[in-house]
């Protein structure tokens, strides 16, 4: 689970102010009994073990935010973009057994794999993608399956 800045803040600033109420109940709300008064730490102890508590929740959130910017890399370098299409290779060779995959992070970068199948061997090829675009030559169906990967979700929802 990852938390936002601004969800971040919202929490230390609750928890400010509840240690704040409860100070403010320690020292005004004992409930008119006398006796009791004696058994309050004094004020300035409460202010500093609240001061102890705020850094500790501020530690804390640094720690979180941490965690959450190196899961956010971690996320934005896996495979997040696929684009597949299978076509016949060969007029002789039907069922549309080739293909083209592009596997690529959220940034374009990647690779590219094309079957080709023919009647007697089938060919395997793996080409490095940077960016959306690759330094090797690619067919129009390499061409087509990084286009599909990278295309926004939300056109090829609209489109199908």
């Amino acid at each position: 689970m990852t938390l936002s800045n601004e969800t971040l803040t919202l929490l230390v600033l609750i928890a400010l102010g509840l240690g704040l109420l409860g100070v403010l109940f320690g020292m005004f709300g004992g409930g008119g009994r006398r006796g009791d008064l004696d058994a309050t730490p004094p004020a300035d102890e409460v202010v500093g073990s609240l001061l102890a508590r705020i850094e500790r929740i501020e530690k804390a959130v640094r720690t979180l935010n941490g965690t959450d910017k190196r899961q956010q890399l971690q996320i934005e370098a896996g495979v997040r973009r696929v684009g597949l299409l299978r076509y016949d290779a060969f007029e002789d060779v039907g069922g549309r057994l080739s293909f083209s995959c592009a596997l690529l992070d959220e940034h374009g970068n990647g690779i590219v794999l094309t079957s080709i199948n023919g009647r007697q061997e089938t060919r395997v090829y793996a080409k490095p993608v940077a960016e959306g675009t690759s330094s090797h030559n690619l067919s129009n169906e390499e061409g087509e399956a990084i286009r599909q990967a990278m295309s926004d979700r939300s056109e090829a929802v609209n489109a199908g």
